[in-house]
This record gives structure tokens, C-alpha cells and sequence, in this order.
């Protein structure tokens, strides 16, 4: 069969993944795209604007076509559909032939017809080029206008935002998102607007559009008034792609988009429409979720497999604008006969609340959260499922909704049918993810890569964690925490017992806390909190014995017995003399060396009894452990930004060194990676960091979370265009945050995939203080950084330290450098080759 798929949208794209997992080598596909790229995330196109990269919204992998044997053709207009003949004609003159037809066209960005739209500077805010255009043009512009007060109108507004323009929205309607909230929601919606800078003109009708005298354009309204800008975005609303079928004689709507049937199909069987050009019982949806749903059911009937029908879709959105929640559920707008609306507004707050049930106040119909939308996901099951609403249905919204009559029942997620659908963006019930748990998957992280719940717009993490945690006490599964048999406590639960009653060592921990005499769980994990909290060197007698082979040695131990040498260089900044310093340690002892992706000089290959020796010349040459041993900060990776790079648009090596210095020795759950690069290039892949910090020309943006490690993933934006002060800050908080509540040997990605409200919460309790912790959080850094020690120096200072770095424990002192004494490998073990031995044993090439 000849699948040719027009579009490769976000749509598209879940269309293909479909018929990859039912399909076989009897389906050719071909795939026409208009853009020059890879499908994208339209859905988080702004945060193209706040740091993330092309590659970072893509969806698939680069060499994804080649990989299924997919003719992928970018930079490809389908310009008619011949029917009769079954083909395709592209502007490239090729004439494609087909079985099966799938448009997923999608739709384009409304420009309504004002004199002057045309003019320099005026774009829609659709795609990555579009963004790209508006960008450029902002270098040269003071004031940008988005017209259009809705969804995307906002997110375009956020845009300019970002991009330091003096911002301003123009909506013909007299609220804004007048669509999804009603007048009281959008009354709170835009003083939470306008307090963020940004100027809101409702029931503005733009009549023209002319040239300005101090910006680029001056805007006429209706109403005789006026606005001069440099930018102006349109933002009114899409239409759908419906050109091709149009011309093709397909049926169509009366106002435009193809229409379908239950099952994708128009009227020409062997041509399905998907997504936004599609017209299902003259609906439109303009949401991904309704199009993920067509792409799925299309893709099973394309390929005669048993596939439910498009019945419809739920349009209930949640979303951040700007920083600020909006939801809206069902009947926002109580259109139902005899419906009944509840208010909850508190205007010092800003937050707005609203539901509407039924006569009988039996059912929720719909609901408007406009500041604080943390009952969404209760209120959006409970609407879907016709789940009964409490005695007093204005419970659902009143402070102390977790004290409402029908929680009393149970958790929210136990009233929940197996039907429910839990992740509306890739179709995942309540039944699905019950039976991954069965299976096996009992952790989120794995839950989510198992059922794909929770990896599109990521709005029903919370729901997911809370039906795990539901499902595994249901089927009799202990959520046991304890960190070993001898602590009934979680590491999280031990911190703050040491840290509450000023605990010093293991054995007061273990006496008041525990049983027994520990473990090689408990102790190394105390070990890790002790210092966290109080800094004490790791091999002071009370401590030693607590801790692991490579911090008991501050050294990691090697396949073949030997330990590593690994020097602090400070954001890959060495001078000559530490250079030659280095290579003469190496070269006296024999060891290997090799520079690492952290801006590191390793040297391997010594022997016990050697350490405290090359330790002792190397911190004569200026140089201290770079605790490559330890659960602590490792490397801060910097490019060489503008000190040398002429696109450096700050100074990330100067920063990087600082941040080294600053945190260096700090230990945590798990080893710690950051990174600063001296512009949005990114030279120093902050992005796959712990912390990674990016120079923009407004300050610094700061990424958590990442991990370049067995499961990559990439970081996050915490906060932009931060000074240097402010980001010390963050950086303190977040790393003193997670040490306090993260698990043993949780990297900082895993920890932020299972924390509970994800980034957002984060972000409130980094950025916001939410928890009042800031202080204390700060204070407890500072305590850090005031106590540190270099712990080789400390080891070799302390001749009972000392005593403990020996390889034969029956030989003396003076023997254990017996030149007479030969170290040779193991039996079947080979020490790893110089380039310059490799080169030496390859075969040559000889040319023809």
C-alpha cells in the first residue's frame, strides 16, 4: 500500500507513529512537508523565545525517516490532487502516486482585512520561521501589539514579552479569552495582566494600519483613538488548510475545513483528514489532543484494523499564560437550560473561581480557575465521569476543598471509573495505567515511557503520580519508603532528623532512629547527609567507617584495582605551569592520562600507597581534589565566552569558575554536573546539566534537571534573565531544596520527574519562596561554602588520615615505595593504549 501523508505537523506526526506499530513492509510511506524542518511542538513554540532550541521542540529523531524507511520530503508544497488517477503533484513538478490520502494540513493564522496588514513588520506567530522574523525584528523595535486577545493571542503577547518590547494586546471583544472565560474571569485575567507590564485595549476595532512618526506603524481604531508600535502580531484566530481539497471536489464545510466522517474518512474513501483542516459535524478542534485522537483512529483504519469512532472531544484547556493559571471545563459558560453557576473571588489574591452543575446539583457541567487552577484535574474528571458533585456543590471551589464532603469518600483518583481518561493528549485511561502498574511499571518515570501518559503537554502528571500511588496501595503493594531494614525512615525523612535535632554521627542517628548496625545502604547514605548538613571531613574517625570504597580513599577505584587522580580545574581554566605540573605527576607514576568532557585532566592508575604523594605535589602545583569520588558537584563545563568568543555575550568562564568554587565539596543525593555557556549557541551544553546556566543579552537564563546520562533528558527553564546575584540565589535554593528532598542516588532529573507538581512547583519554591524556605535554604548554603575544606590536603595533613593509604598492610612505610617492588597487571588484563600506541599498531590505508 502507498501511504502519502500531506503535512508533518504535530498531528501528522502522531499519525505516523501510529502506522509504524500496526504496520509492515507492505506500506510505502511518504511524507509532504511544507516546512524545512522536522515536526515540532507547536504547543510550547513560545519557549522557542525563553532558550529552547529547534532540536529541543523537535518530536522525533533527526534520522527518524531513514530509520523506518520513510520518503520524507521537506520543503514540499502539495499543489493539486488528482483523484481520478490517484496522485499528487508537488511544486517540484513530482507526480506522487497513492493508495491511501491522509491530509493533515492543519490550519494558518487569520489575517483580518485591515489596510496596511501588509506592511513591514507585521507578522502571524505560527511557526518557527515566523518567530524567527519576529526576533530579528525586534532588535531594531521599542513596542510590539498582538491583536487578538485569545489563547494564542497571549502566548504571542508572552513572546514579545520575552523579548523586552513594551507589550500590548488589542481584542475586538470585550474581554479577553472570551471563548473559554466568562466576564468575572477575564476581569481578574487582565489585572493579572496588566500587573505583569503588559497593556490590555478590549473592544479596540483596528480600522487601519499606516505608517508612524516615532515607530513603524501607528494603529487607528474604531473608536477614534490611537497606538503606535514597531511590531504587530496578528493573532484573530486560524482557518483551515483546505485549499488542496477544495480544489481536489472534496465536500467541505460551509465555512470552510473537510468534512469527515466517524472515522476520519471525506468523501472520497481513500482520503482521510486529521487535525485542524478537519471538519467533524461542522466542529473544528483546535486542540492537539482531539487531533492525536483522529490521527490514531485514522491510522487504524487505514490500516482495516478494529478502531473505535471520532465522537467528539472535550475542550476543556488548562494553561499557563504568562506565568498565570487558566483553566476552563465544560459549560464554562452555563449555556446549559436551568444550569446553576457558584463564584469564589478574592480580588487581593486575584483569583477567580467558578462552577456550573445542573438543576438538581447532581452533576458538574463546566468550570472557569482563572490565578489558581490546582482543582482542575478533580473538577475535569468529575465533569467527564458524572462523578455526583458534594451536598454543597460550592465546596468544590471554597478554601478547604480537600475537607469537602466527597473527599471524605476516598481520594479523588479511587472515584474515577477505569474508563477515565487520565492523559487526553495520547489517549490513556485510568485502565492503562492501572495495568502497566500491574505489570511491573511502579514508578513514574517508567510509567510514563510505558504508557506515553504525562510526555505530551505534561498537564496530568499529578493525576498520573496520584493514580500510581492509589493503584499500588489497591492491589495490596506496601509504598514502602523505608531506606533499609534498620531505618523505618525515607532518606528525605532521615535528613530532617538530622537537621531538626542537630545529629552529628551515625551512631547517635542509629541509637535514636534505628536498630541494629547499619548497613552498606544506611551508612553510606548517612555518611551523605552528615556532610550535606555539617560539612565535617568524610574521614574523621566517627565517619570513615561509614563511607564507600572511593570516598573512603577520596580517589575511584579502577577495574584493575588502581585509583583515579582527579584535580579541580575550575571551568577548564589551567595555566601552563599547572599543565606541565600535571603531565610531570603523570609521567613520575606512570599513570594514564585523559581529558574529559568536563574540562578535567584525569590520571589513572595509582596505587593506594601513591595517593597521598601525588596528592601532596599536585596540591603544591596549586591544585585540590576535584572529588571525583564523591556525591557532590563534579564539573562546572564553560565555553570560553566573551573573553575570547566574539559571539560571547557574557562572561560565562568567569562565572563558571565562581560557581565551581562556590559549590565545590557539596555533597548531595547523587554526583552533580553544571555548566555556563557565554551565549545561546550553547558551546557548553548547559541544557544536558543539573544546573545550566545560558548568557543572554538581558543576563542569565538558568536550566535544572538535566541529565546527559543512561536516560537523557534535557533541562528546564527555572527563571530568565537573572543578574548574577539573583542567580546565586536560585542556584543555592534549588541545590539545597533537592538535597533536602531527594532520594538515596536520585539524579536531579529523576527526582524532578517524581516531584509532585513538577516544574512549576519548583519554580514556586525556588523563584517564589512559596514555602518560606528561602532564607533558611540560603543560610544553609552559606554554611557549606564557609566550612570548606580540600580533603586531600586535610588527609595528607593528618598523619592518622595518612596511615590509612597503604597497599600491603604487612609491609612498612619506607617499603611501600621500594622501587624493587614491580606492580603488573592482572592476569587477561591489558592497560589501555596511548593514541599514540594505537596509531602505531592500525593497519595503513593504502590509496588506489
Amino acid at each position: 500500500m502507498k501511504l502519502v501523508m500531506i503535512g508533518h505537523g504535530m498531528v501528522g506526526h502522531k499519525f505516523i507513529e501510529s502506522v509504524l506499530e500496526h504496520a509492515g513492509d507492505e506500506v510505502e510511506i511518504t511524507i509532504l512537508a511544507e516546512e524545512p524542518r522536522l515536526a515540532y511542538d507547536r504547543v510550547h513554540l513560545t519557549e522557542y523565545f525563553s532558550g529552547k532550541s529547534v532540536k529541543d521542540l523537535t518530536l522525533c529523531r533527526s534520522d527518524f525517516a531513514d530509520a523506518y524507511g520513510i520518503d520524507l520530503r521537506l520543503s514540499t508544497k502539495a499543489v493539486a490532487i488528482d483523484r481520478i488517477n490517484k496522485s499528487i503533484t508537488t511544486n517540484h513538478g513530482d507526480v506522487i502516486a497513492y493508495d491511501k490520502l491522509i491530509l493533515a494540513t492543519g490550519s494558518y493564522a487569520f489575517v483580518p482585512p485591515i489596510p496596511g496588514n501588509e506592511r513591514k513588520n507585521c507578522f502571524v506567530y505560527r511557526t518557527i520561521d515566523d518567530l524567527d522574523a519576529i526576533r530579528a525584528a525586534s532588535l531594531n523595535a521599542k513596542t510590539g501589539v498582538v491583536i487578538g486577545g485569545g489563547l494564542l493571542g497571549l502566548e504571542a503577547a508572552n513572546a514579545l514579552r520575552d523579548l523586552d518590547l513594551d507589550t500590548h494586546v488589542v481584542e475586538f471583544a470585550p474581554r479577553l479569552m472570551a471563548v473559554q472565560i466568562d466576564d468575572l474571569g477575564g476581569k481578574v485575567l487582565r489585572s493579572k495582566i496588566e500587573n505583569l507590564g503588559v497593556k490590555v485595549h478590549t473592544q479596540k476595532a483596528t480600522s487601519s494600519i499606516e505608517a508612524g512618526t516615532s515607530t513603524t506603524h501607528v494603529m487607528k481604531f474604531g473608536d477614534g483613538s490611537e497606538l503606535e508600535t514597531d511590531i504587530i502580531l496578528f493573532s484573530a484566530g486560524i482557518r483551515p488548510r483546505d485549499e488542496l481539497a477544495r480544489q481536489s471536489g472534496l465536500n467541505m464545510g460551509e465555512r470552510g475545513g473537510i468534512s469527515i466522517n466517524d472515522y476520519c474518512q471525506t468523501s472520497d474513501e481513500d482520503i482521510y483528514a486529521i487535525g485542524e483542516c478537519a471538519l467533524w459535524q461542522n466542529k473544528i478542534y483546535g486542540l492537539v489532543a482531539p487531533g492525536y485522537d483522529m490521527a490514531r483512529i485514522a491510522a487504524k483504519h487505514v490500516m482495516s484494523q478494529t478502531s473505535t469512532a471520532f465522537l467528539g472531544a472535550d475542550m476543556s484547556t488548562k494553561l499557563k499564560l504568562m506565568g498565570i493559571d487558566v483553566a476552563s471545563v465544560g459549560d464554562a459558560h452555563a449555556m446549559t437550560p436551568n444550569a446553576l453557576s457558584y463564584f469564589y473571588a478574592d480580588e487581593d489574591a486575584m483569583i477567580y473561581k467558578k462552577i456550573v452543575v445542573n438543576a438538581e446539583k447532581t452533576k458538574l457541567l463546566g468550570a472557569v480557575l482563572v490565578g489558581c487552577a490546582k482543582e482542575y484535574n478533580d473538577l475535569l474528571q468529575m465533569m467527564l465521569n458524572g462523578l455526583a458533585v458534594p451536598e454543597s456543590p460550592e465546596s468544590l471551589i471554597m478554601p478547604g476543598y480537600a475537607n469537602a464532603p466527597s473527599k471524605s469518600r476516598g481520594s479523588g483518583v479511587d472515584l474515577l471509573p477505569d474508563s477515565a481518561t487520565i492523559c487526553s493528549c495520547n489517549n490513556v485511561s485510568k485502565a492503562d495505567i492501572c495495568s502497566a502498574i500491574a505489570e511491573g511499571s511502579t514508578s513514574l518515570g517508567v510509567l510514563k515511557k510505558c504508557t506515553k501518559a504525562a510526555t505530551a503537554c505534561g498537564g496530568c502528571s499529578a493525576l498520573v503520580t496520584q493514580v500510581l500511588k492509589s493503584e499500588l496501595q489497591r492491589q495490596g503493594v506496601t509504598v514502602n519508603n523505608h531506606l533499609c531494614e534498620h531505618f523505618a525512615y525515607s532518606r528525605q525523612e532521615l535528613y530532617h532528623l538530622v537537621r531538626i535535632n542537630e545529629i552529628k554521627t551515625f551512631d547517635d542517628l542509629i541509637g535514636q532512629y534505628g536498630h541494629g548496625l547499619g548497613c552498606d545502604i544506611c551508612k553510606p547514605t548517612v555518611a551523605n547527609i552528615l556532610a550535606s548538613c555539617w560539612n565535617d571531613f568524610v574521614l574523621k574517625p566517627t565517619h570513615a567507617g561509614l563511607q564507600d570504597s572511593n570516598d573512603y580513599y577520596l580517589g575511584n577505584i579502577q577495574k584493575d584495582g588502581s585509583y583515579s587522580v582527579v584535580p579541580r580545574i575550575a571551568g577548564g581554566e589551567i595555566t601552563p605551569e599547572g599543565l606541565i605540573a600535571i603531565g610531570q605527576v603523570a609521567k613520575d607514576y606512570g599513570l594514564y592520562t585523559k581529558i574529559t568532557g568536563g574540562q578535567r585532566i584525569d590520571l589513572f592508575g595509582a596505587q593506594v600507597h601513591q595517593l597521598p604523594d601525588i596528592w601532596e605535589k599536585l596540591i603544591h602545583a596549586g591544585f585540590e581534589s576535584g572529588h571525583a569520588y564523591g556525591k557532590s558537584l563534579r564539573t562546572v563545563k564553560s565555553c570560553v565566552g566573551s573573553t575570547w568568543c566574539r559571539y560571547g555575550v557574557d562572561d560565562s568562564m568567569g562565572l563558571a569558575i565562581f560557581l565551581e568554587n562556590r559549590y565545590k565539596g557539596l555533597r548531595s543525593p547523587h554526583k552533580l554536573k553544571m555548566a555556563v555557556s557565554g551565549c545561546t549557541r550553547e558551546c557548553a551544553e548547559a541544557q544536558s546539566k543539573d544546573v545550566g546556566v545560558i548568557a543572554t543579552e538581558k543576563g542569565w537564563n538558568m536550566y535544572v534537571c538535566g541529565n546527559g546520562g543512561m536516560k537523557p533528558r534535557h533541562a528546564e527553564l527555572l527563571a530568565s534573565d537573572l543578574d548574577t546575584e539573583t542567580l546565586i540565589r536560585y542556584i543555592d535554593r534549588f541545590y539545597m531544596f533537592y538535597i533536602q528532598t531527594a532520594d538515596r542516588l536520585q539524579r536531579t532529573s529523576i527526582w524532578r520527574d517524581n516531584l509532585e507538581g513538577g516544574l512549576d512547583y519548583l519554580k514556586a519554591v525556588v523563584v517564589e519562596d512559596s514555602l518560606g524556605l528561602a532564607i533558611e535554604l540560603e543560610r544553609r548554603m552559606d554554611h557549606v561554602v564557609g566550612t570548606y575544606q580540600d580533603e586531600w590536603r586535610t588527609a595528607i595533613e593528618d598523619p592518622e588520615v595518612r596511615k590509612r593509604f597503604i597497599t600491603f598492610i604487612n609491609a612498612k612505610a619506607e617499603q611501600q615505595n621500594d622501587p624493587h617492588i614491580q606492580f603488573a597487571a592482572e592476569r587477561g588484563q591489558i592497560r589501555p593504549k596511548t593514541t599514540v600506541e594505537r596509531d602505531a599498531t592500525r593497519i595503513p590505508v593504502v590509496e588506489a
